[in-house]
């Protein structure tokens, strides 16, 4: 079993960006649900962030209010959480003093009712050297325990190459799914295994691309995120190019028994066999329904990975990652 600062987590965990970050977030007791059914199922790795949402209701608020119902929980999970944006400038912000604002704004928001276990900044800011921001952390947050370890997110192999001079990288978050194989190619996933890093794989299911609920463009929600910032895949054209994807995994997911979400899923962990270094996918869910099919564990043998390869070999994802807004690769 998989482990984070110490701790066990179990092979898949629970991304909480849904909870609080969309036009309508789910209820609160439906929300508390989603996470009752992370911890039953063996998923503790929680992810989340400061800017999940509005300063009033965030991935932080809302665990507050969870462990305060559940207090038991708290000792169960490992809690990553993102934060570094200026509430001013809106920006990326990992200078020392926005460093300290975000920290303890973060701390402050769970009330003492749950560490954070790892703290990472959303991208890297190229305008703070990492010594510096990794400095005040260190010195001031991980060496008198009110956090417990330091990750990167969506960072350059460079940067993972110089951070681990300047301090202990616990972990890094990555996109990794079949429609997102970047990490593989571009020497993320080997830096990774080089240092003994594990990856927090990030949207394991293309977004929603690969649940095998969207057949059609009409199927997007007209409140989507995904559509709101014009994320490049789901725009017409490019979402009927990709949804065929889905189409081609349907016979090995059928021959396994399983759906291609989960498919989806446990091809990311077996691929931890090739990379020599530990991959924990992180799939979102907002019902505890999800929660209990994203959960499933599906051995993906080599022999079944060589076919997936077959047929990823034929398959170019329509459209970038992200809207060019939005920074990756930092």
């Amino acid at each position: 079993m998989p482990d984070l600062v110490n701790k066990q987590v179990g092979p898949i965990g629970l991304g909480l960006m849904g909870l609080t970050w969309r036009a309508t977030p789910p209820p609160q007791e439906q929300a508390f649900a989603t996470l009752r059914a992370a911890i039953a199922n063996g998923c503790y790795c929680w992810n989340g962030a400061e800017f999940y949402g509005t300063a009033e209701y965030n991935s932080l608020v809302l665990l507050e209010r969870y462990f305060e119902k559940y207090p038991a929980d708290a000792e169960k999970v490992v809690l990553g959480i993102k934060g570094g944006i200026n509430p001013e400038t809106h920006q990326l912000d990992a200078s020392p003093e926005n460093t300290r604002r975000t920290l303890d704004t973060c701390i402050a928001q769970l009330k003492g009712r749950k560490k954070i276990d790892i703290f990472e900044f959303g991208r890297r800011d190229p305008n703070v050297p990492l010594d510096v921001t990794f400095g005040v952390i260190d010195r001031e947050y991980i060496q008198t325990g009110k956090i417990g370890g330091i990750a990167l997110s969506e960072v350059r192999a460079e940067t993972i190459h110089e951070a681990v001079k300047y301090t202990k990288i616990v972990a890094v978050e990555a996109e990794l799914s079949l429609f997102t194989r970047d990490i593989l190619d571009n020497g993320v996933a080997g830096a990774c295994a080089q240092y003994g890093i594990p990856i927090v794989a990030y949207s394991p299911m293309g977004r929603g691309m690969l649940t095998g609920k969207l057949k059609r463009y009409s199927d997007l929600a007209e409140d989507s995120l995904l559509l709101q910032f014009g994320f490049p895949r789901f725009q017409r054209g490019n979402f009927e190019e990709n949804i065929r994807l889905v189409d081609m995994l349907k016979e090995i997911a059928a021959r396994k028994g399983c759906t291609p979400a989960q498919l989806a899923i446990n091809w990311t962990i077996a691929l931890a066999r090739r990379l020599g270094t530990t991959i924990i996918p992180i799939p979102g869910a907002s019902t505890a329904e999800r929660v209990l099919e994203n959960s499933r564990l599906v051995e993906v043998s080599d022999e079944e990975l060589g076919q997936i390869d077959a047929i990823l070999k034929d398959f170019t994802p329509a459209g970038g990652r992200y809207p060019p807004i939005i920074q990756v690769d930092t």
